[in-house]
């Protein structure tokens, strides 16, 4: 639910034809310099609902600006940033982005390693967090029972009254992803969530991935190296190069274009 104090900006909205139309993330002409340097070189990218997509490109492509532009961290000097067809991301902060129903889940994971797996995801849960509200909460049965069904969807069902802290490395990954789930995003921005796993948690991880874009509930970007998880995901490829879009399509498309062999695979 969005916050009561800010008015969401919105563009007219997008009739028939028009490109952003049924989208659930459009970017077009989005450009970012940082001291002479150009971080985002006229990007566009069309997300739609319910879509799992990964993107992958050499170390400075732009993939980590462009996540930055998306959840507000970074302002684009120029283009197009929008959400829902018509909400305008470029005039809203970072807390009212994550109020839209946009989540990030950066390569090293964040949770609050002194707190349970439980309690991580009792606190990330979406609920009025007023002085007031937070004084008083007291999980509802149907509350308990939706952290409960998080725990066993990420695999640390068995791991409820264990400290954060005492997780896996791939294990915390599961916790934050599952922290996101709790707070029931629309879009989901993970950045390299396979980053020092092991095989069989890397394995894991696809699955988890597999199953959250199966529903049609949300839309995925999965910023990602491993050439191998991104087979496992089977999803639609961009690729960016320069901060911009070098070539999209199937994994196999996309590791036979001599263009993408010769900036990033070749290397």
């Amino acid at each position: 639910m969005l916050d009561d104090k800010f008015e969401v900006q919105v563009d007219e909205p997008h009739g028939p034809g028009v490109p952003a139309a049924g989208s659930i993330l459009y970017l077009d002409g989005v450009s970012v310099s940082f001291d002479g340097f150009k971080a985002l070189n006229a990007l566009s990218l069309i997300l739609a609902p319910g879509e799992l997509r990964t993107i992958v490109g050499p170390n400075g492509a732009g993939k980590t600006t462009m996540m930055d532009v998306i959840t507000g961290k970074t302002r684009p000097d120029e283009g197009d940033v929008l959400f829902d067809e018509k909400v305008d991301l470029t005039r809203l902060d970072e807390s009212e982005i994550a109020n839209l129903g946009i989540g990030r889940k950066f390569q090293k994971p964040t949770v609050f390693e002194h707190l349970s797996v439980f309690e991580n995801l009792e606190l990330a849960l979406k609920a009025d967090r007023g002085a007031f509200a937070t004084l008083m909460f007291w999980l509802s049965g149907e509350q308990r029972d939706t952290i409960d069904a998080t725990m066993a969807r990420i695999g640390l069902a068995d791991k409820s009254r264990h400290l954060a802290g005492a997780l896996s490395h791939g294990q915390k990954q599961w916790l934050e992803i599952g922290m996101l789930l709790m707070q029931d995003q629309r879009l989901l921005l993970l950045d390299e969530p396979v980053a020092g796993m092991t095989d069989s948690e890397t394995e894991a991880t696809a699955q988890l991935i597999l199953d959250l874009a199966r529903d049609g509930s949300r839309s995925l970007v999965v910023v990602e190296h491993d050439m191998e998880f991104v087979r496992a995901l089977g999803a639609k490829v961009t690729v960016l190069h320069e901060g911009s879009v070098l070539a999209e399509g199937t994994l196999e498309t996309i590791q036979a274009d001599s263009k993408v062999i010769e900036v990033y695979l070749g290397r």
